[in-house]
């Protein structure tokens, strides 16, 4: 076969998404025969051209092996710290043609996660594993890919975004699944994270936290939010183990600043672009499209995930002197590694 026509049927296949006709698996074969078949159909002169080419793909579905897959985007997880724009950086993401994100948190990291917990204590698996570890385990790796493959099964793009706080903490396990991922890492100098905590706390007092924090005085209420299974003390607790973790685990990870998203947004979405493998793109800043609305009732109105059609860069918040010198003291190494000081 031509290398135009090998082009000509690949692109017409691509064109529905659905399949690719491999022929790799027995090439000499397959090329040959359709090099008889197509000289045959052009000696007989018996069809028009497009109507061979029709014959052809459904000569091949019948007489070679055929493998049926779908375009596979790259998988890319949003994590990182609350209040620190990772709904904003889903809009933006979301209006690059290229790119899957439907903006609201998922539970595909906790479905994962759930499902490790399940099997390591389900007696059958374990029996298994006794005897025939290999393939046991093996039908569990696969059986998980597949789960997070055919989560975004209806994703027409080369990459797909899906935002979960755990990613960061279950890198590896993701990793093990699918080595190919890569997670976006959302960070905020801490003091203002708390700050847009407690400031929509005063707007909303009369309602309570999800984990009860609202009796606390407000340098209580910090240090709370700051304990390791809270909603600032946990995601900070995956990111000091970053430097723990191999090289080549690191090189999966994107850390984008808050401060740098609001101030240079537009190289900050092009270097993520380049990054992650797609071409440059425009957006215009002052008309952004507005995806769906996540829930906030859930998180008793505490941490809202508003988009706006234009980016509006917030007011910094005014944090109490000794709140903000705690912050600074106990998480120092936050700072000297993702906020240093100019020399």
């Amino acid at each position: 076969m031509l290398d135009g026509e090998n082009n000509a049927l690949q692109t017409s296949t691509r064109k529905h998404g659905t399949i690719r006709i491999a022929l790799a698996r027995s090439p000499p074969a397959a090329y040959h025969w359709l090099r008889w078949t197509g000289h045959t159909l052009s000696k007989r002169s018996l069809l028009a051209s497009s109507l061979a080419l029709s014959l052809l793909l459904l000569s091949i579905a019948n007489e070679i092996p055929m493998t049926i897959s779908p375009l596979k985007p790259r998988f890319v997880g949003l994590t990182g710290l609350p209040r620190s724009g990772s709904t904003l950086l889903s809009q933006l993401l979301a209006q690059h043609p290229g790119i899957h994100c439907d903006g609201a948190s998922s539970p595909l990291c906790n479905m994962l996660l759930g499902i490790r917990r399940m099997v390591s204590d389900d007696t059958f698996f374990l029996a298994q594993l006794d005897s025939t570890f290999d393939a046991s385990y093996g039908h569990l790796a696969s059986a998980m890919r597949g789960f997070l493959q055919s989560w975004h099964h209806d994703a027409q793009s080369s990459v797909v975004v899906d935002k979960n706080r755990a990613w960061l903490h279950a890198i590896e396990l993701l990793l093990h699944i699918e080595p190919e991922a890569r997670l976006i890492v959302c960070l905020r100098e801490l003091g203002q994270i708390y700050g847009s905590i407690e400031a929509q706390h005063q707007r909303t007092i009369l309602v309570d936290f999800i984990d009860h924090l609202a009796d606390f005085d407000r340098f209580g209420r910090a240090d709370m939010l700051f304990a390791k299974d809270k909603v600032i003390g946990a995601p900070l607790i995956s990111i000091h183990a970053v430097p723990d973790l191999p090289k080549r685990v690191q090189e999966r990870l994107y850390f984008v600043r808050f401060e740098d998203l609001m101030d240079q947004p537009i190289a900050c979405l092009s270097h993520l672009y380049s990054w992650l493998g797609l071409p440059p793109r425009e957006i215009d800043l002052e008309s952004l499209t507005i995806g769906p609305q996540e829930s906030d009732s859930h998180y008793r109105m505490k941490f809202l995930h508003r988009q706006s059609a234009r980016l509006v860069k917030p007011a910094p918040h005014e944090i109490p002197v000794r709140i903000q010198k705690q912050i600074e003291t106990a998480y120092a190494w936050f700072y000297q590694t993702y906020y240093p000081k100019p020399a």
